[in-house]
């Protein structure tokens, strides 16, 4: 019996997900990609690779490395990273709900999932250079976040679209959907301009609403017409309008999202001049080593309130928030080589001066005498008695400050000083559609639209106030395998 005709809407990790958990499953899975074949993959191309997991020791790791012999391994505290954990970390963001449904699946099939790809020849190496800190000669992971794809969101696309392929996957590039066809109740294929296509089922993985300033401002507010869009510039929505004309409950944050903060400078979708891989170096989240400052001078959140993988998606916003939607980013030499390499890439923006009165002149747009006003009460509140230690929530605090900075204070004192010019930058949205067990997108009313699914971004209630770095892309692929074993059953 020859298995069903499934449609997969977009290419990125949550389609490519669907695609071979359909073609698994005996299904004939053709994918419709809106982009061209150079930015096809969606915001999965933009992304360092990240996957976030629950795992209980080190040893659950190794089968998923592409390089096991890595020197560095036996020198190296991975931790462990339960999913009570991850659970905690997501409530954290919840704004006082408990755990969604969408979530406590996210946690409990994250390791499979991962694991799941890896059975298809996706591999995966340690995050040395940006989830670890050398201490007594041994690595240490923190803020559990340990792995990415090998060669970041580039080398996911690359190995999960050579795993589709090969299981006999199509792709159509330049095939953007417009529309669904139905009959009756029923979704029974896809328009792509005048053309039709028909399919037994339809796995909507095309994104969600970032790159379409209209809708940001209808959904968010007007401050984010302002925002940089650190993705692909084909998330305009187009799966959430063809979903909602058909019923489609709405579900979860819509003025909830993913952001960052971005270089000031960075211009929308990443630069796509650049290849790919250097995409990611316009984000600056090394905040939590220095102090940020807005337009009138003031520090307006806790640098050092937890790791930066569970503070810089609300800290984009917070810098969005601010006077003409800028801050700058200030740290000592100190720190310098702590700093990430988007820091020192060829195009970072930035100013340098020998002394903080030198540095506050040049911080184009604020208030020189709040500005160093602020450095100056910030340094003489540093408490220099606990060690610095970046491997850890380390205690090393300010006391006395009207906004305290709680982790990783130390003063502003080692010339050269730097600072770098940031605003607020998005990658994706929070709200989408409501789905079941299998993945089929649920109506207004509760019931199921037969023959619609729906994974990735699209899929509504994972995320609320706040994101743990890594977990997008395992969302992806979690939902993502859902979808596309329920639209092959």
């Amino acid at each position: 019996m020859p298995g069903k005709q499934v449609i997969v809407v977009g290419s990125g990790n949550a389609a490519m997900s669907a695609g071979i958990a359909a073609l698994e499953a005996g299904a004939d899975v053709l994918m419709l990609e809106k982009a061209g074949p150079d930015l096809a993959g969606g915001n999965t191309k933009y992304t360092a690779g990240a996957m976030r997991i629950a795992y209980e020791t080190s040893d659950a790791l190794l089968p998923l490395l592409a390089n096991r012999n890595d020197p560095r391994l036996p020198h190296t505290d991975f931790g462990t990273y339960p999913a009570q954990k991850f659970a905690d970390d997501l409530l954290g963001f919840n704004e006082g709900r408990p755990l969604s449904p969408e979530q406590r699946v996210l946690v409990s099939a994250s390791y499979e999932a991962v694991r799941w790809l890896a059975g298809h020849g996706v591999t995966y190496e340690p995050i040395y250079s940006r989830q670890s800190f050398e201490k007594d000669g041994r690595h240490i992971f923190w803020g559990g976040l340990t792995l990415a794809a090998e060669n970041e969101g580039v080398g996911l696309f690359d190995m999960e679209r050579s795993a589709f392929e090969h299981l006999g996957g199509r792709i159509r590039y330049s095939a953007g959907v417009t529309g669904l066809l139905t009959k009756g109740d029923k979704v029974t294929g896809v328009r792509v301009g005048d053309e039709a296509i028909s399919a037994d089922a339809i796995i909507l993985a095309c994104g969600g609403f970032e790159a379409s300033e209209a809708m940001r401002v209808a959904r968010m507010g007007p401050a984010w017409a302002a925002a940089k869009v650190r993705g692909t510039p084909h998330n305009t929505g187009d799966g959430l309008h063809m979903a909602f004309e058909l019923g489609a409950a709405q579900y979860g944050s819509f003025k909830g999202c993913h952001a960052t903060p971005m270089d000031l400078h960075m211009r929308d979708f990443g630069n796509l001049d650049l290849p790919p891989k250097e995409r990611k170096n316009y984000r600056k989240i090394c905040y939590f080593l220095g102090v940020m400052l807005n337009a009138r001078g003031e520090r307006f959140v806790d640098e050092g309130i937890n790791f930066r993988n569970y503070t810089y998606a609300q800290f984009g916003r917070a810098v969005l928030e601010q006077p003409g939607h800028i801050a700058w980013q200030v740290f000592d030499a100190k720190v310098t080589d702590l700093l990430y390499a988007e820091y020192s890439f060829r195009d970072a923006s930035f100013v340098e001066a020998d002394t903080l009165e030198d540095l506050a002149r040049k911080l184009d747009g604020v208030d020189t005498a709040a500005a160093l006003s602020t450095l100056q009460d910030f340094n003489a509140a540093v408490d220099d008695a606990p060690p610095f230690d970046p491997t850890v929530l380390d205690g090393k605090r300010t006391h006395g400050l009207a906004l305290d900075k709680t982790n990783w204070a130390q003063r502003l004192d080692t010339p050269p000083f730097r600072a770098f010019p940031v605003t607020g930058g998005i990658t994706f949205t929070y709200g989408g559609l409501k789905v079941d067990e299998a993945g089929g997108v649920i109506k207004e009313d509760g019931t199921p639209i037969a023959g619609l699914f729906a994974c990735g971004e699209l899929v509504g209630g994972v995320f609320f106030g706040g994101y743990p770095g890594g977990s997008g892309l395992t969302s992806g692929t979690v939902f993502g395998r859902r979808a596309g074993q329920g639209a092959a059953s």
